[in-house]
């Protein structure tokens, strides 16, 4: 259910009425463009976004006009929206990934990285409605470029995933990655460290280890990553004996101590996702965020970068113990 604002919802009604109408909207100015754009993005409300960040693309300041291209580019890329279109939004993110921005500034690096992050995607499938043909080398540079200047996390993980298909060399990359995210709290790099120290792909097979890890990743799963990440959790779970269960307790409880865990975000009727049991019937205990409390404004769809990232706790010799250890010879 969305909620809004009394001011953006009289927006939000007043163009839902011009568009309905048939007729063209106005804004006040460029930045108001922008800020009901933004705020009806936020909302899941992508029809009444378009034309305001459109029209903020155009003619507004510098800043809402680099803004304006990326939250556009999110709405295109959007499989889930009536509004997809692949074609304009690498077109976008093309432009948003080279204008000359520096890795230290924090209100345009972040989006930069994103973008960079996005074209990878594209660039390594290719968009054959535009002629898009895929190049996985030139896809790894954009991964490259967004992990290693920006130090975005989402194209860290994305290049630990290329990295782990490699030679060994590269394998060697993959498993730093996913050790050093594991221990800055990244759950989708818990969640595959897991899979492979309990299948023992890699790294060195350590079930109480790997359990351990999706046991901490389970916890913190954002909403679009939940599916994938509780299938591990329920696949290692059930597997994991009585004894295996209570060690890597043990260890989740220690972790605890030293790292700082970024909150999940909050999502509404998370009481209705299916009960998961194993193949005896036990059931598999999945530890989920409780919702948070919200101050009458709904969270945002598809949250853009922070522009200021959280603060990373390091643990030391005391925390995970993840970093290069336990590959296999």
């Amino acid at each position: 259910m969305r909620t809004f604002s009394g001011a953006l919802a009289a927006l939000l009604i007043a163009a839902a009425g011009a568009a309905s109408a048939g007729g063209t909207v106005k804004y006040a100015s460029p930045v108001a463009a922008f800020e009901q754009g933004l705020g009806a993005y936020k909302s899941g409300y992508y029809e009444i976004a378009v034309p305001a960040l459109e029209e903020a693309a155009a003619k507004g300041p510098e800043l809402n006009k680099f803004l304006a291209e990326f939250y556009l580019a999110r709405i295109y890329s959007d499989n889930g929206a009536a509004l997809t279109n692949h074609g304009k939004a690498y077109k976008l993110y093309l432009s948003i990934a080279f204008k000359e921005v520096d890795p230290e500034d924090g209100q345009r690096a972040p989006f930069v990285a994103k973008a960079l992050t996005a074209l990878a995607g594209y660039v390594r499938q290719g968009i054959p409605d535009i002629g898009l043909q895929p190049e996985p080398e030139r896809a790894t540079e954009f991964l490259v470029a967004a992990a290693n200047e920006f130090r975005d996390k989402d194209a860290q993980f994305e290049l630990a995933k290329v990295y782990i298909g490699g030679s060994r060399d590269d394998v060697k990359r993959g498993i730093h990655y996913l050790s050093t995210l594991s221990e800055e709290g990244y759950p989708a790099a818990q969640a595959l460290l897991a899979d492979l120290h309990w299948r023992g792909k890699l790294v060195k097979k350590d079930e109480k280890r790997a359990l351990a890890l999706i046991s901490v990743a389970v916890e913190n799963a954002p909403e679009h990553e939940r599916i994938w990440i509780e299938d591990i959790y329920q696949q290692i779970f059930c597997g994991s004996t009585q004894g295996t269960r209570k060690q890597a307790d043990g260890i989740v409880a220690t972790w605890r101590k030293f790292f700082a865990r970024p909150a999940a975000p909050s999502t509404n009727g998370q009481e209705l996702q299916p009960q998961r049991t194993c193949g005896n019937g036990e059931v598999v205990d999945i530890q989920r965020p409780e919702p948070a409390a919200t101050s009458g404004q709904a969270p945002p769809v598809a949250a853009a970068p922070p522009a200021v990232q959280p603060q990373i706790i390091h643990g030391g010799a005391a925390g995970f113990g993840l970093r290069d250890a336990g590959m296999t010879k």
